[in-house]
């Protein structure tokens, strides 16, 4: 993907548990993850005699005691009084259980978030692993593919603490009011059911979280749970209404590299980088393939089993999103394999 230039005011991260103010009241604090993608980006909002906290990190001790170092120092030994997550992934909602009952406070989220991250935390049975192992078989893996897919399923419930057993909901609109200024939910989807942003006017920042990135996409993708959906649509739409919502110079909070301004331009540039992949997807179905085949086309490059993953889900949204509309055809072989081909018109 080519890259549109955006205005980085913010060159450099922080430490690992220390904090910087991007804006007033408003604390940039990162913590490492154990993935390619090393990082994510958490936000600490001044809440009177507390911190209101958007999202945790991934649930492993090693960042629970990035906590207690950023509790005791940066953040001036108060307590968090809220904690915000805009979604379900590991590094966003991995330590919600812990941080909510240690401080007596509720897990803000949408219900989407909330529900799709307490079913894959409490399920890992026979029947999802076996639904797994279908999803994959369909999608062309072979015998030795869908041995590691068994391998490694219920990889969700390993990289986060118990979720809480209540929530406390928002929606799209709802206005939060933390340390005196207001700041509006809008939920973004695609990449995850119910994804919230915040907004604070007064300040003109909006916290994204991985709805939109300033460097790389984030995953778009189909998966087992719900295999004939079309997220792809949703995202894009989704980017759409970022456009028509927020200020083309609001400062953008994301998840994950640097905070940036550029909003329009950047999801002017999602928008296209879909349209070509979708493009690519038109090419490699030319003949009848399997969406195994599929991702061989769009993801040349070599890649490990966890990011096979993730391709495959993003190859998939690609493929169905082509299917709905028309453009693409989805045949299912006697063995149960699914085979799509380009509709020529």
């Amino acid at each position: 993907m080519s890259h549109v230039q955006l205005d980085h005011p913010f060159p450099a991260p922080p430490d690992i548990a220390t904090t910087r103010e991007v804006a007033p009241g408003v604390l940039w604090i990162r913590m490492p993850l154990p993935f390619a993608l090393d990082h994510i980006n958490l936000w600490a909002l001044e809440d009177g005699d507390g911190w209101t906290i958007v999202d945790t990190g991934v649930g492993n001790d090693d960042t629970l005691a990035h906590w207690d170092k950023l509790l005791a120092g940066p953040l001036g030994g108060k307590p968090i009084t809220r904690l915000i997550c805009t979604h379900f992934h590991p590094d966003h909602m991995g330590l919600a259980g812990p941080l909510t009952e240690r401080f007596g406070i509720r897990l803000t989220a949408t219900v989407g978030e909330w529900t799709y991250g307490r079913m894959l935390m409490l399920e890992g049975g026979p029947q999802y692993v076996d639904n797994q192992v279908d999803y994959y078989r369909r999608c062309g893996y072979d015998d030795d593919m869908l041995a590691g897919i068994r391998e490694r399923s219920g990889g969700y419930a390993d990289r986060i603490k118990p979720l809480p057993p209540s929530v406390s909901v928002i929606r799209e609109g709802d206005v939060l009011t933390i340390g005196g200024r207001d700041w509006r939910v809008f939920v973004g989807r695609g990449h995850a059911p119910e994804h919230a942003c915040l907004f604070c006017d007064d300040l003109n920042v909006l916290i994204s979280g991985d709805q939109i990135l300033p460097r790389i996409s984030p995953v778009v993708g189909v998966w087992p749970q719900e295999p004939d959906s079309d997220p792809l649509s949703l995202f894009m739409e989704s980017l759409v209404r970022l456009k028509a919502t927020f200020p083309a110079d609001c400062l953008v909070l994301p998840s994950h590299k640097l905070p940036f301004r550029g909003l329009h331009e950047r999801a002017d540039e999602l928008l296209a980088h879909h349209h070509d992949r979708l493009n690519k997807a038109l090419e490699a179905c030319a003949q009848p393939v399997t969406a195994l085949q599929a991702l061989r086309h769009l993801f040349p490059r070599p890649l490990d089993a966890h990011q096979t993953g993730f391709a495959m889900g993003e190859t998939v949204a690609h493929l169905n999103n082509l299917v709905k509309s028309g453009r693409m055809e989805r045949h299912t072989t006697a063995d149960g394999i699914w085979l799509y081909k380009t509709v020529c018109k």
